[in-house]
Formats: C-alpha cells, sequence, structure tokens
C-alpha cells in the first residue's frame, strides 16, 4: 500500500480486500485487485499526478455509454433485435 495513499482510500484497499478474500480468492489476488480498483477510482477522482481529468474522462464515458445503450436496447423486450420478425 503506498504512501501517497489517503485514509480513505486505506480503508477501501482493506474493504475490498476482504470481500475478494470472502469470495474465495486467494490473498495475493484479492491484494491485487484491491489495489488496482483503489489505483482505477483515485484516477477518476483526480487524485494522482499529471494528466488532465477532464479530457481523461469525457472521451472514453461518452463512448461507453452509446454502446451500453446499444446493447441494452438489443436485450429488451421491444428492443430492435426483437421488432425482426419473418
Amino acid at each position: 500500500m503506498p504512501g501517497s495513499w489517503s485514509n480513505k482510500r486505506e480503508r477501501q484497499y482493506e474493504k475490498i480486500k476482504r470481500s475478494a478474500k470472502s469470495r474465495g480468492r486467494s490473498t495475493g489476488t484479492a491484494k491485487r485487485i484491491a489495489a488496482a480498483t483503489v489505483n482505477k477510482t483515485r484516477r477518476r477522482k483526480g487524485e494522482t499526478k499529471g494528466g488532465s481529468k477532464s479530457r481523461r474522462n469525457t472521451s472514453r464515458s461518452s463512448s461507453r455509454s452509446t454502446t451500453r445503450r446499444k446493447r441494452s436496447a438489443a436485450g429488451r423486450k421491444g428492443g430492435r433485435a426483437r421488432s425482426r420478425k419473418g
């Protein structure tokens, strides 16, 4: 656990690690999952050095939401995939 993490991130790390362990993951895997999740959250919240927070978020989030909408429409009753009969 790096010294640059705040107390909140330390708690988040421990909780995620415990959760992964309770789901049957090994200790090493649980630590890796927890660290990756905390670092991902820190990047999204702009708690890390360097890079523009706004530039990173706008490009990925807009394209992801579009693909989610397309995927969910195909799976819903009345979606585009459902309307084709014949």
